[in-house]
């Protein structure tokens, strides 16, 4: 999966400044959320900035492809406004959410089982499908034209390049195989985005001690 994560050029187009450090983690044993992962997010709410400039930048990236960000917030936006009564959702998915909170960084977390052919982060054409439950039933949106996604051959997996994540790749508690994307605009500095991927890996390593971790920094540089 390192290897095949692609950002599009009509995407580097939009913003040169954009980075994404891709970490894959094989052999999760991931489970409910526990005294461990739920103080990771009260710890968290205690460092998050709601004015941090990394958070103004990503509504900014927004507004460029046409999104409103008041409407539909970036995730980083969303989480830290949430912060101090941000749910549990289960061990690894409340370990990046912590992550995020505490470095203002968008992090997207996938099941790599679930994942059909690459990841790719694009400008979508408008009729790609993406799966989502509606009024508690299976449902299928399409992006708006010109939106920027993370996609893989069966359709979109994050819309609105990391507001909301499609139901077939959700890291569940049965998940063994995962990967993420923490993404970075100016003017976060790379060396924080790298410190927030090695936080990540530490705390994905307090759940799986057997993990295998390994990562990839694309643009930035």
């Amino acid at each position: 999966m390192l290897d095949r994560v692609v950002v599009d050029e009509a995407v580097r187009e939009l913003r040169p400044d954009f980075a994404v450090l891709v970490l894959t983690a094989e052999g999760l044993a991931n489970g409910p959320s526990d005294h461990m992962s739920e103080g990771w997010l009260a710890e968290a709410a205690e460092k998050a900035d709601p004015a941090d400039p990394h958070v103004e930048a990503w509504r900014d990236a927004y507004r460029a492809f046409g999104a409103k960000p008041q409407r539909t917030r970036p995730s980083v936006d969303a989480l830290i406004r949430r912060a101090g009564t941000l749910p549990s959702i289960n061990k690894v998915v409340d370990a990046y959410n912590a992550v995020s909170v505490e470095y203002a960084l968008p992090i997207g977390g996938e099941d790599f089982d679930a994942y059909q052919g690459a990841a790719r982060l694009v400008r979508a054409t408008g009729d790609e499908p993406f799966d989502v439950i509606a009024d508690g039933e299976p449902a299928v949106e399409h992006p708006d034209p010109g939106e920027v996604v993370w996609r893989d051959d069966a359709g979109v997996t994050c819309r609105r390049w990391n507001w909301r994540q499609c139901v077939r790749t959700r890291l569940t508690e049965t998940a063994k195989n995962g990967f993420f994307l923490l993404e970075r605009l100016e003017p976060y500095p790379i060396e924080r985005l790298e410190e927030a991927g090695d936080r990540l890996a530490e705390r994905l390593r307090a759940i799986s001690p057997d993990v295998r971790v390994a990562s990839r920094l694309i643009g930035g540089r």
